[in-house]
């Protein structure tokens, strides 16, 4: 037998005990750092588009409540050649939810890009 070895052969075994445990580590910490926050962002953005989807079709029967509103409510004030005003007072009315919505949505994105909290690799 050579200096510095033991007749029992556990070296080797030991040896490759740890590497297996190491390769099953590097499996855990890619599936903790890439498949895990992919499942949670699979369930945000299900939860976000359902919600999208709900509000836009709340805010389009919304409008045309509105607009059905403007007709048939406010008398012979929109008769006549003023038929087309309750449809543009609408649109307008629609374009300003849709911009305080973008508005709403930009400076979100600007603070969350500036949060100082927030830490940089």
């Amino acid at each position: 037998m050579a200096p510095g070895r033991s007749g029992t052969g556990k070296g080797l075994g030991r040896l490759r005990s740890t590497g297996s445990e190491t390769l099953q580590l590097i499996i855990d910490y890619v599936k903790q750092e890439t498949l895990d926050p992919l499942k949670g962002l699979g369930r945000f953005m299900v939860f976000g588009v359902a919600g999208s989807v709900a509000l836009a079709i709340g805010l389009v029967i919304l409008a045309v409540a509105f607009l059905r509103f403007l007709q048939g409510e406010t008398g012979t004030t929109f008769a006549g050649n003023w038929s087309w005003a309750p449809y543009l007072i609408c649109t307008v009315v629609v374009v300003a939810i849709a911009a305080i919505a973008v508005r709403a949505v930009s400076r979100g994105q600007r603070r969350a890009s500036t949060d100082p909290k927030k830490e940089t690799p």
